[in-house]
């Protein structure tokens, strides 16, 4: 029921975000009182506040009139981070070389979670690197994933 809402909010609000030039990286509604609607945004010069305010305004105005989510909610709009959510397949190719986490709906080659380097798309695959072994995941397969950087303070 709750992955329907979600599909059903993206297909909502994605083609509005994108008509104010911004990019939805990953929608997610989180349970609790009150519920919690977030939404990832990106664009090609980066996100200051008053983009993410923008953006609420205009498709807060949007959820009140199609009134799609049950009950109370609180709506966050916000810039992706350090952990930026891949969510399209275009996504992992953009970050050829970066480290990444993947978490699977099924087991992959006797995995579910994997932490590696991508290392590009072939068709509807994500390859990705995890110690000396690289993995082709299927897109279909993967449930979440974002950018897993590492810092080393010194």
């Amino acid at each position: 029921m709750q992955n329907d809402l979600v599909q059903r909010l993206i297909s909502l609000l994605e083609p509005e975000i994108n008509t104010l030039g911004y990019d939805m990286l990953e929608l997610e509604l989180l349970s609790g009182k009150p519920a919690t609607l977030r939404i990832y945004i990106d664009q090609e010069k980066g996100i200051l506040v008053e983009d993410c305010a923008a953006v609420s305004r205009h498709i807060g105005v949007i959820l009140e009139v199609e009134d799609p989510i049950p009950g109370e909610y609180t709506l966050e709009v916000s810039s992706p981070g350090t952990e930026r959510p891949l969510r399209l397949l275009e996504h992992f190719a953009s970050y050829t070389g970066e480290q990444a986490k993947l978490k699977l709906s099924s087991l992959h080659e006797g995995r579910k979670r994997l932490k590696g380097i991508l290392q590009g798309v072939s068709e509807d695959k994500v390859l990705i690197k995890v110690d000396d072994k690289e993995y082709a995941v299927p897109f279909a397969l993967i449930d979440k994933a974002h950018l897993a950087p590492e810092y080393s303070f010194k």
